[in-house]
């Protein structure tokens, strides 16, 4: 994730800044003046404060990812090209599309340039930065991105990207972002931003100072997401073991019958998901982003789930618009379109009222079946093995409810249900504990990015120091 993403108010940050300084006893310049801005304060004699429109030109791009016969093909830096990259290159796997030999011209990537996500659905989102380290003449930059050409008499591709990602000038973009559902950046709202600028040979020391430190930190992050996905692996793992074997490693097993399930216990039988369920495969509602309202009853989307979990946000409806739809306690949400297979179990007392959309299916359980042990089901690999054999890949991928109504679960007995899961309560938690404190750990890391950044092209280290 990009460090701009990360505006840390808490003071968190400039302490862990705080012991950095002290470990590479990084020191001050030795002459400041007053920047005349007041969240700056003071910067280095021989640095200027500028608006963003001297140092650099901007072009808001409206290349679409259509592909027109009348056009001419090219390769298309998306949103989240941007929005998840440092780094843009000539070697990435970019989407084609297509555009006029104007919008080329104009929106064509050369390397030092800098682009910015412009609109967001997160006001938090805006002003994300990317570098060009690379491209070639068939790139383009495509639709709500920002593309700004540094003037190299006054600031280098580094510099800016660098500056961009700092605390104070993402406090700046969110700030200028107008909108209440989709946020987004004016030209203006760009231009006036106000940056401080070093002379070059300090912008260069400053980006040297800053690859080195970030490759770092990075690199730990990296460490730290890899072990997240081999607890995931572990915690997958565990949950197809109880949920398909049950808990005696000594139980007689047979043959399921289903190839992506295999051998079961011996007393368990299988049955089609629609056959535990008193209601099956009931489709959400569609209602488009111009109804959702400030407060009310949640709506939850495909986007809206997260490893079984809700994001926190999210958008809401009137109760007369989600009349149809209300969940009650136990029902089970399987996605249908886009992320196939992604699903979540609704509590009121945790979530709140809420309904669904359309591209998810809701199941209402008989007493054969525990939600919560259907839920965990979902989560094994023999389901994602279901979802391999069975959905169909065109632009997205998807499944219609009647293919998951049909889909064959394990049936153990009630009691054993139960059983299977109190222990993977109990399993899993430490397992998610373990993941959440690694979490934190990669927050700290990003926030520790960021409050370095932000020092640096602010002139609270003295870097030519450091180069020295």
């Amino acid at each position: 994730m990009n460090p701009s993403k990360t505006l840390d108010t808490s003071g968190k940050a400039k302490a862990r800044l705080q012991t950095l300084h002290a470990a590479r006893e990084y020191k001050p310049y030795p002459r400041y003046k007053d920047s005349g801005v007041e969240w700056l304060g003071r910067i280095p004699v021989g640095w200027r404060v500028q608006r963003l429109r001297v140092l650099a030109g901007l072009h808001v791009s409206n290349v679409d990812k259509h592909v027109k016969q009348d056009e001419m093909p090219v390769r298309l830096c998306n949103y989240v090209d941007v929005y998840y990259q440092d780094y843009i290159t000539e070697y990435m796997n970019l989407m084609h599309a297509t555009a006029t030999l104007t919008e080329i011209e104009k929106f064509r990537l050369r390397k030092g340039d800098v682009i910015i996500t412009k609109d967001s659905e997160s006001w938090d989102d805006i002003g994300v930065p990317t570098l060009v380290k690379s491209a070639n003449k068939d790139m383009v930059c495509g639709y709500h991105l920002a593309l700004l050409r540094p003037h190299q008499s006054q600031v280098t591709g580094n510099y800016l990207f660098r500056v961009m990602q700092a605390s104070a000038t993402a406090y700046q973009f969110q700030i200028a972002a107008k909108g209440v559902t989709r946020y987004g950046l004016s030209h203006n709202g760009i231009k006036l931003a106000v940056l401080p600028c070093p002379p070059i040979n300090e912008q260069k020391a400053i980006t040297h100072l800053l690859d080195r430190e970030t490759a770092k930190i990075n690199a730990l992050i990296e460490k730290k997401e890899q072990l997240i996905e081999l607890l995931k692996e572990r915690r997958t793992a565990l949950i197809t073991r109880a949920v398909t074997k049950g808990l005696n490693p000594n139980a007689p097993m047979k043959d399921s019958g289903v190839e992506w399930l295999g051998e079961i216990p011996k007393h368990w039988g299988t049955r089609r998901l629609k056959a535990l369920c008193t209601q099956s495969a009931l489709y959400g509602a569609n209602i488009p982003a111009s109804r959702y309202v400030n407060a009310g009853v949640r709506f939850i989307r495909t986007t809206d789930i997260d490893d079984g979990r809700l994001k926190e946000g999210g958008v809401f409806v009137t109760n007369a618009d989600a009349s149809n739809y209300v969940l009650t306690d136990g029902d089970l949400l399987i996605s249908r379109s886009g992320t196939v297979g992604r699903s979540f179990l609704y509590n009121s007392e945790s979530h709140g009222p809420c309904a669904y959309a359309g591209y998810l299916v809701r199941f209402v359980f008989s007493n054969a079946m525990l939600p919560k042990y259907a839920f965990l089901f979902t989560k094994t690999i023999s389901f994602s093995g279901f979802l391999k054999t069975t959905a169909i890949s065109s632009t997205i991928e998807n499944l219609n409810g009647e293919k998951f109504s049909n889909a064959m679960f394990p049936n153990p007995p009630v009691a054993e249900q139960v059983s299977i899961i109190k222990f993977l309560d109990y399993e899993t938690e430490k397992i998610d504990a373990l993941i959440a404190k690694t979490h934190e750990a990669i927050d700290k890391l990003k926030e520790f990015r960021t409050a370095l950044i932000s020092s640096a092209v602010t002139g609270k280290i003295n870097v030519l120091d450091d180069a020295a």
